[in-house]
Protein backbone atom coordinates (compact mmCIF):
# COMPACT_ATOMS: atom_id res chain seq x y z
CA UNK A 1 0.00 0.00 0.00
CA UNK A 2 1.36 3.37 -1.19
CA UNK A 3 1.07 5.03 2.48
CA UNK A 4 4.07 6.92 3.04
CA UNK A 5 4.54 10.63 1.90
CA UNK A 6 7.10 9.91 -0.84
CA UNK A 7 5.08 7.61 -2.32
CA UNK A 8 1.58 10.02 -1.78
CA UNK A 9 3.38 13.10 -3.12
CA UNK A 10 4.69 11.15 -6.32
CA UNK A 11 1.47 9.84 -6.89
CA UNK A 12 -0.34 12.96 -6.89
CA UNK A 13 2.43 14.15 -8.73
CA UNK A 14 2.82 11.98 -11.72
CA UNK A 15 -1.25 10.59 -11.79
CA UNK A 16 -3.16 14.22 -13.26
CA UNK A 17 -6.14 12.46 -14.73
CA UNK A 18 -8.85 10.89 -12.54
CA UNK A 19 -12.14 8.98 -12.87
CA UNK A 20 -14.16 9.48 -9.20
CA UNK A 21 -16.50 6.96 -9.12
CA UNK A 22 -19.23 7.53 -7.19
CA UNK A 23 -19.10 11.05 -7.56
CA UNK A 24 -22.40 13.27 -6.68
CA UNK A 25 -23.78 16.04 -8.79
CA UNK A 26 -25.21 17.51 -5.15
CA UNK A 27 -22.43 19.99 -3.94
CA UNK A 28 -22.47 19.28 -0.75
CA UNK A 29 -21.20 15.75 -0.99
CA UNK A 30 -17.81 14.84 -0.10
CA UNK A 31 -17.20 13.34 -3.51
CA UNK A 32 -18.15 16.59 -5.28
CA UNK A 33 -16.04 18.79 -2.74
CA UNK A 34 -12.83 16.74 -3.32
CA UNK A 35 -13.64 16.60 -7.12
CA UNK A 36 -13.93 20.07 -7.32
CA UNK A 37 -10.96 20.87 -5.26
CA UNK A 38 -8.76 18.30 -7.57
CA UNK A 39 -10.19 20.25 -10.51
CA UNK A 40 -9.65 23.63 -9.15
CA UNK A 41 -6.09 22.33 -8.51
CA UNK A 42 -5.16 21.21 -12.66
CA UNK A 43 -6.23 17.60 -12.25
CA UNK A 44 -8.65 16.27 -15.01
CA UNK A 45 -11.56 14.64 -13.38
CA UNK A 46 -13.85 11.76 -15.03
CA UNK A 47 -17.23 11.43 -13.20
CA UNK A 48 -18.36 8.00 -12.82
CA UNK A 49 -21.81 7.97 -12.20
CA UNK A 50 -24.79 6.39 -13.88
CA UNK A 51 -27.84 8.63 -13.09
CA UNK A 52 -26.02 11.55 -14.18
CA UNK A 53 -25.35 13.29 -17.73
CA UNK A 54 -22.39 15.23 -16.70
CA UNK A 55 -21.03 16.36 -13.03
CA UNK A 56 -18.99 19.34 -12.73
CA UNK A 57 -19.15 20.47 -16.27
CA UNK A 58 -17.64 17.11 -17.39
CA UNK A 59 -19.36 14.19 -19.45
CA UNK A 60 -20.24 11.26 -16.61
CA UNK A 61 -19.50 8.01 -17.39
CA UNK A 62 -21.56 4.94 -16.39
CA UNK A 63 -19.06 2.24 -15.90
CA UNK A 64 -14.38 3.29 -15.66
CA UNK A 65 -14.63 0.55 -19.38
CA UNK A 66 -16.80 3.65 -21.18
CA UNK A 67 -14.20 6.25 -20.35
CA UNK A 68 -12.85 6.68 -23.98
CA UNK A 69 -9.38 7.92 -22.52
CA UNK A 70 -6.23 6.42 -20.11
CA UNK A 71 -7.14 6.76 -16.44
CA UNK A 72 -4.56 7.31 -13.81
CA UNK A 73 -6.27 7.43 -10.55
CA UNK A 74 -9.52 5.23 -9.73
CA UNK A 75 -10.74 7.21 -6.83
CA UNK A 76 -13.67 5.37 -5.19
CA UNK A 77 -16.64 7.11 -3.21
CA UNK A 78 -18.73 3.74 -2.59
CA UNK A 79 -18.96 1.22 -0.01
CA UNK A 80 -16.68 -1.02 0.85
CA UNK A 81 -18.82 -4.03 0.23
CA UNK A 82 -18.89 -2.42 -3.69
CA UNK A 83 -15.25 -1.71 -4.47
CA UNK A 84 -14.44 -5.18 -5.46
CA UNK A 85 -15.45 -4.93 -8.65
CA UNK A 86 -14.48 -1.06 -9.37
CA UNK A 87 -11.16 -2.64 -8.50
CA UNK A 88 -11.96 -5.44 -11.19
CA UNK A 89 -12.62 -2.72 -13.56
CA UNK A 90 -9.19 -0.30 -12.71
CA UNK A 91 -6.95 -3.45 -13.59
CA UNK A 92 -9.23 -4.00 -16.50
CA UNK A 93 -8.70 0.08 -17.91
CA UNK A 94 -5.25 0.20 -17.01
CA UNK A 95 -5.50 2.26 -14.24
CA UNK A 96 -1.77 3.05 -12.46
CA UNK A 97 -3.75 3.44 -8.95
CA UNK A 98 -6.83 2.12 -7.01
CA UNK A 99 -7.35 4.91 -3.97
CA UNK A 100 -10.11 4.21 -1.29
CA UNK A 101 -11.60 7.20 0.33
CA UNK A 102 -12.03 7.81 4.33
CA UNK A 103 -13.38 4.73 5.94
CA UNK A 104 -13.42 2.46 2.61
CA UNK A 105 -10.92 -0.48 3.37
CA UNK A 106 -11.50 -3.08 1.25
CA UNK A 107 -8.33 -5.42 1.26
CA UNK A 108 -9.41 -7.72 -1.15
CA UNK A 109 -9.85 -5.30 -4.26
CA UNK A 110 -6.30 -3.66 -2.51
CA UNK A 111 -4.64 -7.25 -2.92
CA UNK A 112 -6.52 -7.53 -6.82
CA UNK A 113 -4.67 -4.23 -8.12
CA UNK A 114 -1.74 -4.64 -6.55
CA UNK A 115 -0.97 -7.87 -8.15
CA UNK A 116 -2.12 -6.17 -11.29
CA UNK A 117 0.85 -3.70 -10.66
CA UNK A 118 -1.63 -0.86 -9.53
CA UNK A 119 -0.24 1.21 -6.82
CA UNK A 120 -3.11 1.07 -3.61
CA UNK A 121 -4.20 3.88 -1.03
CA UNK A 122 -6.52 2.94 1.50
CA UNK A 123 -9.01 4.69 3.96
CA UNK A 124 -7.58 8.19 2.58
CA UNK A 125 -9.08 11.22 1.01
CA UNK A 126 -7.52 12.35 -1.87
CA UNK A 127 -8.14 16.18 -1.26
CA UNK A 128 -7.09 15.90 2.17
CA UNK A 129 -3.58 14.62 1.24
CA UNK A 130 -2.87 16.86 -1.45
CA UNK A 131 -3.98 19.87 0.31
CA UNK A 132 -1.10 18.46 3.40
CA UNK A 133 1.55 17.47 0.63
CA UNK A 134 0.91 20.44 -1.59
CA UNK A 135 -0.24 23.78 0.85
CA UNK A 136 -4.06 23.55 0.21
CA UNK A 137 -5.34 23.85 3.42
CA UNK A 138 -6.21 26.95 3.27
CA UNK A 139 -8.55 26.55 0.80
CA UNK A 140 -12.48 27.45 1.71
CA UNK A 141 -10.92 28.52 5.23
CA UNK A 142 -9.07 25.81 6.53
CA UNK A 143 -6.11 26.89 8.55
CA UNK A 144 -6.18 30.62 7.22
CA UNK A 145 -3.82 31.52 9.94
CA UNK A 146 -6.67 33.75 11.68
CA UNK A 147 -6.89 33.12 15.17
CA UNK A 148 -9.78 34.74 16.55
CA UNK A 149 -12.94 34.31 19.32
CA UNK A 150 -14.80 36.40 17.33
CA UNK A 151 -18.05 35.28 15.83
CA UNK A 152 -19.22 36.50 12.24
CA UNK A 153 -22.44 38.89 12.55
Amino acid sequence: MADDINSLRRILKTCRTVAVVGLSAEWHRPSHFAAKYLQNHGYRVIPVNPRNESILGERCYARLEDIPEPVDIVDVFRKTADVLPVAQAAVAIGAKVLWQQIGVVNREAEALALAAGLESVMDRCIKIEHARLFGGLNWFGVNTGVISARRPV
